[in-house]
């Protein structure tokens, strides 16, 4: 019969897998954006405004999806989502006008937005249990997931169509949801150890629902939800940083230092890469800094390679820059997300992931507007302004978040 660290780490690569499978959706979708604008005959501005979609219905989900985590559990929720993620990226293919593509990408959004939220919960959980800082992992299988969807997308593109590529993301998708959701909705979520107490009576597993066994979590009072609150800012300052990256970065690198646009690419390439390393390393690098340490170190890291990428006169400066960027951003979001997890449960998650995507659309907006006031380059200091906040307020708060 498996003991209860063999449960929990079948939970930890169950967990891992869902991770994953959503950073490779994900990518595998966003490879074929190009292809469904020909499809669809959306100009630049109409496609902008169908993409806002995919925003749109993953910040209203997130809002709502620590309800339902509360209510069915989050182990129940997230292969809901699972499955929904992978039926609906199967849908744009299959539009031939803007208005049609913004509505089902309502629907990818949502499930987008709900996995997020569901799998970070239980990912909270589980750290608590195991009483070690391995939040980071999670989010690269997250990057790994990403890069290989996007690497197989590049390699598919030019055989397959989006609708038979994106079909075999939602084949792909369920196929992974089946064999990895038994893992969740047979097991409960951990709790935290506990001290010795009196044995009790066997209780029913209910892969995660809430039982009366298991107590709800009380309402947060107005401290917590100001840390909470905290939490989420850091988050969203990270996340600005992902969002101007992945919009802008190959194009200052192709604009303002006269990159080919192949060399140009590799530019996001550095940053997912190192972001990818540094949170591969970010368990060992929490269990010997802790967090404080860990946010206000990866923020200044972030900030001093964000200036020396957007304000180096020479491209391969610039791309290490970016590099180094990647590596001090890596860990601050899955931070942000687990504390505000630890305080508040699914709520503190979907407050903390809200406002983190909140930070990634915000991002590119303002960096355009900014290069048109300004300079692209001055527009993409804001990023190192922004990780330098997040450091500020990681120091600034390290009292009351210590735990």
């Amino acid at each position: 019969m498996p003991g209860p660290h063999s449960d929990l780490a079948r939970l930890r690569a169950a967990l891992t897998v869902f991770f994953a499978l959503d950073g490779f959706i994900f990518a595998g979708w966003v490879v074929r954006i190009p292809a469904i604008k020909e499809q669809t005959g959306a100009s630049p501005s109409t496609l902008g405004l169908a993409l806002l979609g995919v925003s749109a219905g993953a910040v209203v989900t997130m809002i709502l999806t620590g309800r339902l985590c509360r209510r069915f559990g989050n182990h129940q929720v997230t292969v809901a989502c699972a499955v929904l993620l992978s039926f609906s990226v199967a849908l744009p293919p299959l539009t031939h006008s803007a208005l049609a593509l913004g509505a089902v990408l309502l629907v990818f959004g949502a499930a987008y937005g709900g996995i997020n939220v569901a799998f970070n919960s239980a990912a909270v959980e589980l750290v608590a249990a195991l009483r070690r800082p391995i939040m980071p992992s999670f989010h690269a299988a997250f990057s790994l997931g990403g890069m290989i969807g996007a690497g197989l997308g590049a390699l598919v593109a030019g055989a397959l169509s989006p609708t038979r590529h994106l079909l075999g993301l939602t084949l792909t998708g369920l196929l992974v949801t089946a064999l990895a959701a038994p893992t969740l909705l047979r097991r409960r979520p951990p709790g935290p150890p506990q001290a010795a107490e009196p044995p009790r009576p066997p209780e029913p597993t209910t892969g995660g629902r809430p039982t009366a066994s298991t107590p709800p979590r009380p309402r947060p009072d107005r401290r917590t939800r100001a840390l909470v609150a905290v939490f989420g800012l850091i988050a969203l300052c990270t996340a600005y940083g992902e969002g101007a990256l992945a919009d802008w970065g190959a194009l200052h690198l192709e604009q303002d230092l006269d990159a080919s646009p192949g060399v140009a690419a590799i530019g996001y390439s550095c940053f997912a890469l190192a972001m990818t390393l540094g949170r591969l390393s970010g368990t060992v690098l929490l269990e010997r800094l802790g967090r404080t340490r860990t946010v206000v170190a990866g923020g200044a890291t972030a900030a001093a390679g964000m200036l020396l990428g957007s304000l180096a006169p020479s491209l391969w400066a610039a791309l290490f820059g970016f590099a180094v960027a990647g590596l001090g951003l890596a860990n601050l979001f899955p931070v942000a997300v687990e504390r505000a997890g630890a305080l508040a449960g699914p709520s503190g998650v979907a407050v903390a992931s809200t406002l983190g995507y909140g930070g990634m659309l915000l991002g590119p907006p303002v960096i355009g507007f900014m290069a048109d006031w300004f300079s692209l380059p001055a527009a993409l200091t804001s990023v190192a302004a922004l990780a330098a906040i997040a450091a500020l307020i990681g120091f600034a708060t390290r009292r009351a978040t210590a735990q």
